[in-house]
């Protein structure tokens, strides 16, 4: 009978503990819902450094080159618009290094319309035919 009376007795205490240990495992499986929900309603940064409620810079990786079982060279546009860059990044297991800035589409084609722009007139491909049949055909004549 000291036997039922010795476990009868364990019994009660063992509730709080058990209680609180299904408390703390609720509160940790609930964690990353209110982090997500957070970071959505803007009080959490999304991503290291960044100010709170700026929003992260759209990426894109436009291509990809293995070079070795883990080593490889990507590149990557950051941001849209005038603002974009395009970075040539070699990524290995430990690091991601920046090989290279590129320049975005839009700021070549605007180098090459003002180059365009401010070039001497060109001769239209028709033109340049004709001038040289006639250089040919004068060069031919003269040998006869």
């Amino acid at each position: 009978m000291v036997e039922n009376a010795a476990g009868a007795a364990a019994a009660p205490s063992m509730w709080p503990t058990l209680a609180l240990v299904a408390l703390f495992v609720a509160a940790m499986a609930a964690l990353p819902w209110l982090v997500r929900r957070l970071q959505q309603k803007n009080l959490l940064p999304r991503g290291m450094g960044m100010a709170r409620g700026a929003a992260p810079l759209p990426s894109q990786v436009l291509g990809t080159l293995s070079i070795g079982p883990q080593q490889r060279v990507m590149t990557v546009q950051v941001g849209e618009g005038a603002e974009a860059v395009r970075l040539v990044l070699g990524v290995t297991a430990q690091q991601i290094q920046c090989l290279h800035v590129l320049k975005t589409q839009a700021a070549s084609a605007q180098a090459a319309h003002s180059y365009v722009a401010h070039s001497p007139a060109m001769p239209s491909f028709n033109d340049s035919l004709i001038q040289a049949q006639a250089d040919g055909s004068a060069r031919n004549s003269g040998n006869d």
